[in-house]
């Protein structure tokens, strides 16, 4: 059932939605000079904007902020844990051509909603921020299951040069269970993976993404299984760590330790970036990482640059990562579970500690192994 049940031929006059309205996080708002404040250590380098509509979100994932059956209006609520205020759009866009003009602006994300009216919204959305900053990149976040082949090549037109969606589950069972038939949602995994295909087929490789969630209730094998297919098909792959969002189903699940969300985060960097293969990583009964069995050179250099504990997210016109979400996966002052930026000297003690590598590592203190890679640039 929505939150807020009123005709849709009254909503225009009541509720300030999309798209004249959107949300922007609250990071992005500091950013634009649209919200006081600071943000410690980095600055946004991704204007996120939201959709905005009075019954919030169709959907209803068991871990989401907006999900249908949240307790509460969508003003309460939040989207990985982030307030979002809401703006006229052609403000926003307004702020988002001025910024662009005096500092640059690395990115603009527009996030759908599932929602009947989210598609044309977002492609006149698109628009509306393409006119007065033309030369900003745009990515959209969208929800697969309101989109089609036809959709994906006028959101193109529109303006929008990648394609982001929430997959967010690695297998289709954790995917049912959070996202679809059993929380009561209206998501399928087989059509989300034929509309990621698609898009990889309009936009290109590497301008499609998927959002990857950790702490789900899925295995590190099924995860490392899901990075090696996403580099397979050429798709990019975003991890985000899963926080317990008051209200959501959900909101009693523990996060995953620290020390699982470092190995993950580096497992996947050097599958990525240094070829690692399959037969480096083994796996306990539980399907956990048991040991990794790759040369120390390349594992040091790789921990040394800090690269693979930043946020992933998508990139800026130069190729570096403009999407840094700060607070989007801790508080201010909570542990950073990605960095929003590279970390210093003092970070990499921290990690060190946290991942907990001498558990796992076949290669600490003894021979490298018998395979060679190459190492990436410090």
């Amino acid at each position: 059932m929505a939150k807020v049940i009123v005709p849709s031929d009254l909503q225009d006059e009541q509720f300030n939605i999309s798209p004249d309205y959107v949300r922007i996080s609250i990071a992005a708002a500091i950013e634009l000079g649209l919200k006081p404040g600071r943000i410690n250590r980095c600055s946004c380098n991704c204007i996120n904007l939201l959709q905005n509509y009075p019954e919030g979100c169709y959907a209803n994932c068991t871990y989401c902020g907006l999900a249908r059956e949240r307790p509460g209006t969508p003003e309460e609520n939040t989207f990985i844990r982030v307030a979002w205020p809401l703006y006229p759009t052609d403000l926003v866009a307004e702020k988002i051509a001025e910024h662009e003009e005096k500092h640059g602006v690395g990115r603009v994300c527009i996030a759908q909603v599932q929602d009947h009216r989210a598609y044309d919204d977002l492609v006149e959305m698109i628009r509306r921020v393409r006119r007065p900053a033309p030369a900003v990149p745009i990515s959209a976040l969208v929800s697969a299951t309101t989109l089609n082949e036809e959709r994906l090549h006028v959101i193109k037109e529109a303006g929008a040069d990648i394609i982001g969606v929430g997959l967010d589950a690695v297998t289709e069972e954790v995917f049912d269970e959070t996202r679809g038939k059993k929380a009561r949602g209206p998501h399928n995994w087989e059509y989300h993976w034929k509309v990621i295909r698609s898009a990889s087929e309009i936009y290109g490789p590497m301008k499609v993404n998927c959002h990857i969630i950790v702490g789900l209730g899925e295995t590190d094998r099924e995860l490392v299984d899901m990075f090696f297919q996403l580099k397979e098909e050429k798709i990019a792959g975003y991890l985000f760590a899963f926080n317990p969002e008051p209200g959501t189903v959900m909101q009693d699940v523990s996060r995953s330790p620290i020390h699982r969300m470092r190995r993950i985060q580096l497992v996947k960097h050097l599958i990525e970036n240094q070829e690692m293969p399959r037969k480096a990583l083994s796996f306990d009964e539980m399907g956990s990482i048991s040991r990794l069995d790759a040369p120390e050179t390349m594992v040091d250099v790789a921990v040394n640059t800090g690269l693979p504990f930043m946020t992933n997210g998508c990139p800026d016109r130069s190729g570096e990562v403009a999407c840094n979400r700060p607070y989007g996966s801790y508080r201010p002052g909570e542990e950073y579970r990605d960095y929003p930026f590279v970390p210093n000297m003092d970070d990499l003690v921290i990690i060190r500690q946290q991942m907990r590598l001498e558990e796992v590592w076949a290669n600490l203190n003894s021979p490298m192994t018998s395979y060679s890679l190459p190492v990436i640039a410090a």
